[in-house]
């Protein structure tokens, strides 16, 4: 009998070891998996934050890409506009010319096209090419500039002169036609500006 009591004790000791260490394993299983489980929520939460964040990025960079492109558009619009009421006045003002009075008023600006073209030429001994409407303007006119002379070519154009000197070596195209062109981009800057669109 003292043998069964002492197997029995022996026996109650090792499982009393046994659960012990049971135990023991359990509670430090526990204590890890409790430890992953508050990592794993901190972990989530920055996930959560990042990809909220990358969200707000993502969305700012959509708003601007919207809001740069509704811009751009825009201004297109602005400068289609622009050009189309530019180009509207000045075919209006190209009719007025080729059909008006070649008297009067008209003598008086042939009259500077001229001065002006010898100035820039340096010289009054010029070859005058003119269209065939402002021939007569332009005859009359030139008999105040000594040493000029009118082609009997004509040019065409609206109105208006081109002069070279008599060598052929030195040109200047004062024409209507050149004026316009040498105007219209001044005109649409100015025109830009005064209603608020850049070019």
């Amino acid at each position: 009998m003292t043998t069964n009591l002492a197997l029995e004790g022996t026996i109650d000791k090792i499982l009393k070891n046994t659960e012990n260490d049971v135990l023991s394993s359990l509670k430090s299983a526990l204590d890890d998996s409790q430890q992953n489980l508050d990592d794993s929520v901190t972990k989530l939460e920055n996930e959560y934050e990042k990809i909220i964040s990358d969200g707000k990025k993502e969305a700012d960079k959509i708003e601007k890409q919207i809001v740069g492109s509704s811009d751009i558009e825009a201004r297109n619009k602005q400068l289609l506009a622009l050009e189309s009421a530019v180009d509207r006045v000045f075919t209006k003002a190209i009719e007025e010319v080729s059909n008006s009075n070649r008297s009067g008023d008209y003598s008086n600006l042939i009259k500077s096209l001229l001065d002006e073209s010898t100035k820039v030429l340096g010289t009054s001994e010029v070859i005058v090419f003119t269209n065939s409407k402002d021939r007569e303007v332009v005859q009359s006119t030139l008999s105040n500039f000594s040493g000029s002379e009118l082609s009997s070519e004509t040019i065409e154009c609206i109105g208006g002169v081109k002069i070279q000197s008599k060598d052929g070596a030195m040109k200047f195209d004062n024409t209507i036609d050149a004026k316009i062109d040498r105007l219209k981009p001044l005109i649409r800057k100015e025109i830009a500006s005064k209603f608020g669109v850049k070019e």
